[in-house]
């Protein structure tokens, strides 16, 4: 998958992305495993949706992850940062040492995503609700620099009981910001336990909404429906779009799926080996 041009007949099957997406799952388990620390349940929400953005309508050079007129990906959800890694993996922009070094000091993968130290990341994270916001920039630069490019954002759903998400939101209707495109990861656990227990947010699309948004509910774990959101987010141009993809936090591996536990929890050797074998 190298530089995919937007609206080209895409050869890559829904099966081979969700194929992809379950070697991603191995590589998310194992890198937290080994580093003893990460997010491995928020990774895991989100790796359908990064793989089928990145196996269809994303534009980007695996050769030169630089290129100045390819899409961003902005992971505002930063701590997820497995995920990215493990896409990045995929597509050969970083290596296996890369990933086994994950969390180590000096390492290319840092706990949270850093465009500073990751070849293929666009934005480095820190605390959330900020995401948006500098997607937002990015995509009235793309227009001031007459550019194609798009803008991916994902966010978390806890991180959207930060006001700045809200602001972002408002500003991008405000701006007729076409290209700007967000993906909500509504798996319904936060750092510390459910949303319901801590913040709700109630009906996240319908907020989007109100904003001026377009917005699309999918499973987001059915390929068929993430290709097909992303598609139509990515070819309309007229109004941001936001994608609320209803997840399950660890999704594929039983022990961590809607378990608030696993937020920022690495397996031990033995979950290690049951987690293996659920994927393989």
């Amino acid at each position: 998958m190298t530089r995919v041009q937007r609206g080209a007949n895409i050869s890559i099957s829904e099966g081979q992305l969700m194929e992809i997406a379950r070697k991603c799952r191995i590589d998310i388990v194992e890198m937290v495993h080994k580093a003893g620390a990460g997010h491995p349940g928020g990774s895991l929400s989100a790796i359908d949706l990064i793989v089928g953005l990145y196996g269809t309508e994303f534009r980007f050079d695996a050769a030169n992850p630089n290129w100045d007129d390819r899409d961003r990906f902005v992971m505002s959800k930063g701590h997820a940062s497995p995920a990215v890694y493990s896409m990045l993996h995929h597509l050969g922009i970083i290596t296996q040492s890369d990933i086994d070094s994950f969390r180590t000091l000096g390492s290319t993968c840092q706990g949270h995503v850093d465009m500073k130290w990751t070849d293929g990341v666009d934005f480095s994270a820190g605390s959330l609700g900020m995401g948006l916001s500098f997607g937002l920039g990015c995509a009235i630069a793309a227009r001031m620099d007459s550019s194609e490019r798009n803008i991916w954002v994902m966010i978390g759903d806890g991180e959207t009981q930060e006001g700045q998400i809200w602001e972002a939101a408002m500003a991008a209707d405000f701006h007729n910001a076409g290209n700007l495109n967000v993906i909500i990861d509504r798996n319904r656990i936060q750092n510390d336990d459910f949303m319901e227990v801590q913040m709700e947010i109630g009906d996240i699309g319908a907020k989007f909404q109100s904003f001026g948004w377009k917005v699309i509910e999918i499973d987001g774990h059915n390929m068929t429906e993430i290709v097909d959101a992303i598609k139509l987010a990515n070819d309309d141009q007229n109004e941001p779009y936001a994608i609320v993809a209803h997840t399950v936090k660890g999704k594929g591996v039983s022990f961590m799926e809607n378990n608030p536990a696993f937020h920022g929890k690495a397996p031990t050797d033995e979950e290690l080996i049951i987690a293996l074998e659920e994927l393989s």
